[in-house]
């Protein structure tokens, strides 16, 4: 892991965050071997739009954008032999949903010691759903430097966009209803991987839209 400066305001952050179990109902639609392999593809296409990754920061939108951060740089370190810096980017301050939930408890925001100043930074996410966590994840990143490009890679893609948010990068496409939830569950949190569809609970405004 690269060293890393930490942004103002996010001391609240420490603790682990929480692990999440299968759903009712839920079925697995994706599991560890194709992550794995969806993974390892959307670092082969970052390489190739990058050219070899040069000036590419990798920053996960917290929670499970994080360690599909680490994961995307360590493949990218393997087949090209050069470091990729990683980090998280908390998002919370930075929502449109903020004085209509409960107060939520503040993530952390790790970057390169060096800042990400005329930098290529891919924002990793685990879901990409209405678009509103990557409209405010631009918010955030725009308070911390004026990178030369930003660029957008999600495991999964369910669609139902509400703004004008395309990724670069997807791992799976995933067509679904309003009436379905998708579930990542990762390793490193859950000890499992995996991608569970299943039925939706009566929306909650804490959950949010992602």
């Amino acid at each position: 892991m690269c060293a890393k400066k930490r942004a103002n305001g996010d001391e609240s952050g420490g603790g682990d965050p929480p692990s999440r179990t299968e759903p009712e109902g839920s079925r697995a639609v994706l599991e560890g071997p194709e992550i794995s392999r969806a993974l390892t593809r959307i670092a082969h296409e970052v390489l190739e739009r990058t050219k070899g990754g040069e000036g590419v920061i990798l920053l996960g939108i917290p929670t499970r954008g994080v360690p599909l951060a680490r994961r995307l740089a360590e493949r990218i370190e393997r087949v090209e032999d050069r470091h990729v810096p990683w980090g998280s980017l908390d998002i919370t301050m930075y929502r449109d949903d903020l004085r209509l939930a409960p107060a939520r408890a503040l993530g952390r925001t790790e970057i390169p010691a060096d800042g990400i100043h005329d930098s290529v930074v891919v924002l990793v996410d685990d879901v990409l759903f209405s678009g509103r966590s990557v409209r405010a994840a631009l918010d955030a990143l725009n308070d911390l430097g004026r990178p030369r490009a930003v660029q957008l890679a999600t495991l999964v893609d369910r669609g139902h966009r509400q703004l004008p948010i395309r990724a670069d990068y997807v791992g799976k496409n995933l067509p679904t209803s309003l009436r379905e939830k998708v579930t990542v569950l990762l390793d490193e949190l859950d000890d499992r991987d995996a991608v569970l569809v299943g039925p939706a609970k009566p929306r909650n405004v804490a959950e949010g839209d992602r």
